[in-house]
């Protein structure tokens, strides 16, 4: 497994950001901006078919309140008219999940690729030797510098731009509540993810860092363009920004709800 792993995904994916490296005047910051960039536009497909799954689940979520309380005691009856639910809307329950399957063992060998390209030690670029093509072998050890930080190293202000982009993702990725509980569950979800991202950066190359903003970011304009600012759009009111049409039909329709 480790060697088909290496050979169709860790290897093809290194190795592309290797080549980036070369044709971007050896700029490897600009090279994992524009690899993760590229990333995304290939999973794009399933990205949104991702979102517009999970923006439907959300849509539905009042009308599975209701059954769940119309047959609280029957969950063959349950499950039964769930399902029934389901396919009147069009939704798949897996189409969330899905997806995400598909598009793990790219983030996991885009992950792979931007750690171990940036090795610490004689023996870690040794180790990367062996999964370079033999066209990119010149090109290490690679110039890590940017400004004057080293992407091979954990830089704090990088964890820190992590941190405040995730918990902006967080906040567009979580509808907004209707009850209590629901806002209690998104407020924890909205302030552990961007923690466990920070303190991921905060001990490893900056470089994962990097990619980890970039993709936040292109994340954001995705995610407004499928499903608007969702639990962002009160904290921006309440601030005075103004928002687009997109972000007053968001709150109009969780105000419906």
């Amino acid at each position: 497994m480790t060697q088909l792993w290496n050979q169709f995904i860790f290897n093809p994916m290194l190795n592309s950001l290797l080549w980036l490296y070369s044709v971007l005047g050896h700029n490897f910051a600009l090279s994992i901006v524009v690899f993760t960039l590229l990333v995304r536009v290939v999973t794009l497909p399933f990205t949104l078919s991702q979102l517009r799954s999970a923006k439907a689940s959300q849509d539905m979520q009042p009308k599975l309140a209701e059954l769940q309380k119309k047959h609280k005691g029957d969950k063959s009856k349950l499950a039964e008219e769930q399902m029934k639910l389901y396919k009147e809307a069009g939704v798949n329950p897996l189409g969330c999940a899905v997806p995400m399957l598909i598009q793990f063992p790219i983030w996991i060998g885009l992950y792979q690729s931007i750690i171990n390209v940036l090795p610490d030690s004689p023996v870690q670029l040794l180790s990367l030797a062996r999964h370079i093509y033999l066209q990119f072998s010149h090109l290490l050890p690679l110039n890590a510098n940017f400004f004057g930080i080293s992407l091979a190293r954990p830089f704090p202000a990088m964890a820190i731009l992590v941190v405040a982009t995730q918990w902006v993702l967080q906040k567009m990725m979580t509808p907004l509540a209707t009850t209590p509980q629901q806002a209690s569950q998104n407020q924890s979800m909205e302030l552990t993810m961007p923690l466990v991202f920070g303190m991921i950066t905060l001990n490893l190359a900056s470089g994962l860092g990097l990619y980890f903003l970039t993709t936040n970011i292109a994340s954001m304009v995705q995610q407004y363009f499928v499903t608007g600012w969702g639990s962002l759009l009160p904290l921006m009111q309440k601030v005075g920004l103004r928002v687009s049409a997109a972000g007053a039909k968001e709150e109009s329709h969780g105000r419906k709800k």
